[in-house]
């Protein structure tokens, strides 16, 4: 029998390896952006075309290497991060496994310029789909510029697998945000098709976070603060009344790693617990120290998972520094023991002796006495003057007179009659949509089953509407007419609303700027990480304009399912999504007979936007079986 396991050439390898490293090319940001903060570097330039798929090129001004050094770098396993086994269990920097550089150099186009402080020249590298194919002395500026260009042109099928740019270039910049808010001490910039994106000096923790979400960010802020044997926490918490009703900015950092991790973002949950709105998610800022010896951070391909030696104490200790935090600031009521000094004696009034109070008192002063009825008391007219008795029995004129009018009471009542009762129950045309091929009586009364959803008859049974996706079915056939027709009709406020964004949310906000005007609103992106709004759809509320708009970002930043690739469907889906009644509402009688009405006038009223069955019949048919089964 001849052998069949063969030994893979290095370029296979390191394509399979790339595909765990490099899933997208804000993988190939995050590593070459970790590796410039291992090197040292103050300050770090991150360059992007096309959301990655045409460039991604790094800039810093670290340490730099050295010819060999550049060299290996692109070998597999190639790493001056560790030397020995023992050194997994005590990392302090972002990267070790020296597969970053090889993988990425597997499935692009990658230059390299670096030179050290000590040298007068550097070294310039070309390498496409790991062969090198050039490797000369060049002149540059100390430090690293690496530049990966046509990312996956091996391999077309993960490129045709990428998203939208406007989605992958959402993840890039959460992978600089989490970068950026680690290394507050290094100065970050970020540029996207030659437009400055972000700009963010060397700064403290809190005003890197500013810098990042917008000005107004500041005020909703809380500082926590604690340190234990087992982990020091600090970091900002945001205010419950500013919590979004999407996701929201959640951060946890372990040694400055960012890194994902359900079980404490429950402790964090459950530290706001009975203090958020509801559906509304807290947000959060913190960063924790701990002994490398006691984390695993070498347990998923990315490093975003880590696992704590005591993950409960950590848990509980997260959970009781949030509390504290939300107490201390008055966020949260909390019962405080402590002397409160405001009922401190003063000190001019330290030596002094109470004084007994006085009641001065007429001794003369006789209610009954007639002279005092005449001229009053002393204190000037008392109320308690004697009162003139004639005349009493006039207080009961008229009482008998008025209980035989309350005898007769009864004999003006009016009885609603037969004939009246009829005319409001008349019958009128049957209303139904042939598409469906559901015919209603306009007799019919429509209930509303538990607040979510609607029940009627129909001529071969029961008919039971989920109100929600009903809704959201006519919501979107509304707004997609309204934004291609674009004859939408728009409420102007009396009092524009102001909503604070940041950059990539303002940038996003421009790409949709006619879109959301067709759809009534009146949106002015004039002011710096501001969105004007003076006019809004006349099916929204005031109210819940800013719910609507950052469920659209949520939406179009992370795609919504099955929207396709249609700007106006994401945008119809979301906002359909957002403004549609929801289940637990009340619909009064009126409200419930339009909502029916107008589904069945929709080109779809079987299905949802997002393709779920908006309804379903009961037959006699089907009622009869299930009695007849018992």
């Amino acid at each position: 029998m001849t052998d069949i396991i063969k030994l893979l050439p290095d370029h296979v390898a390191n394509q399979i390896a790339a595909g765990e490293v490099v899933q997208r090319p804000a993988s190939v940001v995050k590593e070459l952006l970790e590796n410039a903060v291992d090197a040292g570097a103050t300050h770090i330039k991150l360059i992007v075309k096309n959301a990655g798929k045409t460039l991604i090129q790094v800039i810093d001004d670290g340490n730099g290497m050295s010819d060999t050094d550049a060299r290996l770098s692109f070998e597999r396993h190639a790493t001056s991060k560790i030397s020995s086994a023992n050194d997994l269990f005590g990392l302090h920097t972002k990267g070790f496994r020296g597969e970053a550089l090889a993988s990425i150099a597997a499935i692009a186009h990658v230059e390299l310029k670096t030179r050290t402080e000590d040298e007068e020249v550097g070294t310039s590298i070309e390498i496409e789909g790991s062969a090198l194919k050039s490797q000369e002395v060049a002149a540059t500026l100390k430090g690293t510029s690496i530049a990966v260009k046509n990312l996956f042109f091996n391999i077309p099928a993960r490129r045709n697998f990428l998203k939208s740019d406007s989605v992958e270039l959402r993840h890039i910049i959460d992978e600089f945000h989490r970068v950026a808010m680690a290394h507050e001490r290094i100065s970050f910039v970020m540029y996207n098709n030659d437009g400055e994106l972000f700009n963010l000096p060397e700064s403290n923790k809190r005003q890197r976070i500013v810098n990042i979400f917008g000005g107004k960010t500041n005020e909703k802020l809380v500082p926590v603060e604690e340190e234990t044997e087992i982990v020091n926490i600090h970091g900002f918490i945001v205010k419950p009344e500013f919590a979004k009703k999407t996701k929201g900015e959640q951060f946890f950092f372990v040694n400055d790693r960012f890194i994902k991790h359900a079980y404490l973002n429950h402790a964090v949950t459950a530290a706001f617990d009975g203090l958020l709105p509801d559906r509304a998610r807290a947000s959060y800022f913190l960063y924790m120290h701990v002994d490398p010896k006691t984390i695993d951070i070498n347990i998923h391909p990315t490093k975003t998972e880590v696992k704590f030696e005591d993950e409960h104490a950590v848990y509980t200790l997260m959970r009781a520094a949030v509390k504290h935090s939300l107490g201390q600031f008055n966020i949260a009521p909390v019962l405080d023991f402590d002397r409160d000094t405001s009922f401190d004696t003063p000190y001019s009034y330290k030596n002094k002796e109470a004084e007994s109070p006085r009641v001065d008192v007429d001794r003369n002063f006789n209610p009954f006495d007639s002279e005092h009825k005449k001229h009053g008391s002393s204190f000037g007219g008392s109320p308690y003057q004697k009162k003139d008795a004639t005349g009493w029995e006039q207080a009961f004129d008229g009482l008998e007179n008025n209980r035989a009018d309350k005898k007769s009471g009864f004999s003006h009542l009016q009885v609603e009659t037969d004939q009246d009762a009829e005319t409001i129950f008349e019958e009128r045309e049957s209303r139904g949509n042939s598409a469906t091929g559901i015919e209603q009586s306009r007799s019919a009364a429509t209930y509303q089953l538990h607040n979510k959803y609607l029940v009627s008859t129909i001529k071969s049974g029961m008919l039971i509407i989920d109100q929600h996706r009903a809704h959201q079915r006519i919501l979107y056939e509304e707004l997609l007419k309204n934004i291609t027709v674009k004859e939408s009709v728009s409420q102007q406020l009396l009092f524009p609303l102001r909503l604070d964004f940041n950059a990539a949310e303002i940038a996003i906000f421009a790409q949709l700027k006619e879109s959301l005007e067709n759809t009534g609103f009146v949106l002015d992106l004039s002011e710096e990480n501001t969105v004007g709004i003076s006019g809004i759809p006349s099916s929204i509320q005031e109210s819940e304009v800013s719910i609507v708009l950052e469920q659209l970002l949520d939406d179009v930043q992370h795609e919504v399912p099955d929207a396709g690739f249609s700007q106006t469907d994401v945008l119809a889906k979301s906002m359909a999504k957002s403004m549609a009644v929801r289940p637990g509402e009340s619909l009064n009688e009126a409200s419930r007979d339009h909502l029916v009405n107008t589904l069945f006038a929709c080109k779809e009223p079987n299905f949802s936007p997002f393709n779920k069955k908006t309804f379903i019949t009961l037959t006699v048919d089907e009622l009869d079986r299930k009695f007849s089964a018992h």
